[in-house]
């Protein structure tokens, strides 16, 4: 808003509208059965409410944005704390990575991912994550579609990740800090 439509009265608001429909919102309603939005402000603050975090392994936490359950997909960032090797697995689905804080990188490829960066990470593929030495903190948002096979070397399952497992240890990590369930319902579709 302007300062100049910020003084107008209220007519001449509407006048204006009529004048120029782009300002004119959508007049009809949603789609049926459409999904209510998630909007999640200050979801790129990294350095806020810590009990958002939810822990995942020792060094390591992740906090969801949205949970779509509906349609097999999650979207969190994942914050690491040490260095080493973080874990290999396999997706049954794409991938896109957003790199906010730190680096990180994979063994089976020659790019390291930086501050700014963004990767795909196409179905089927299997990697090793990696946060180098000298990183104190790693932050990256990961949308990731259907899930992810935790493997050893020889691609050998050993557990798997997924929207439904993202879910549980969220609603687990909330209620146990007494934030409870409307507080992860929100982000959950």
């Amino acid at each position: 808003m302007t300062a100049t439509t910020a003084t107008m009265p209220a007519t001449a608001t509407a006048d204006k509208a009529r004048q120029d429909p782009s300002r004119i919102a959508y007049q009809k309603p949603q789609p049926f059965g459409m999904m209510p939005d998630v909007f999640f402000g200050g979801a790129l603050k990294l350095d806020d409410d810590e009990r958002d975090w939810v822990p995942q392994a020792p060094g390591v936490w992740f906090k969801p944005l949205i949970l779509s359950v509906s349609q097999g997909f999650y979207v969190n960032l994942l914050k690491v704390r040490q260095s080493g090797v973080l874990s290999r697995h396999r997706h049954s689905g794409p991938v896109h990575a957003f790199t906010l804080r730190g680096s990180w990188h994979y063994l089976e490829h020659d790019w390291v991912a930086r501050e700014g960066d963004y990767a795909f990470e196409p179905p089927g593929e299997t990697h090793t994550l990696v946060v180098p030495e000298g990183v104190e903190e790693m932050v990256t948002l990961f949308h990731v579609t259907g899930g992810y096979t935790y493997v050893d070397p020889m691609g050998e399952a050993l557990g798997y990740e997924d929207v439904f497992t993202k879910l549980e240890n969220a609603r687990r990590h909330f209620d146990a800090i007494g934030l409870g369930a409307d507080h992860l319902n929100r982000l959950v579709r």
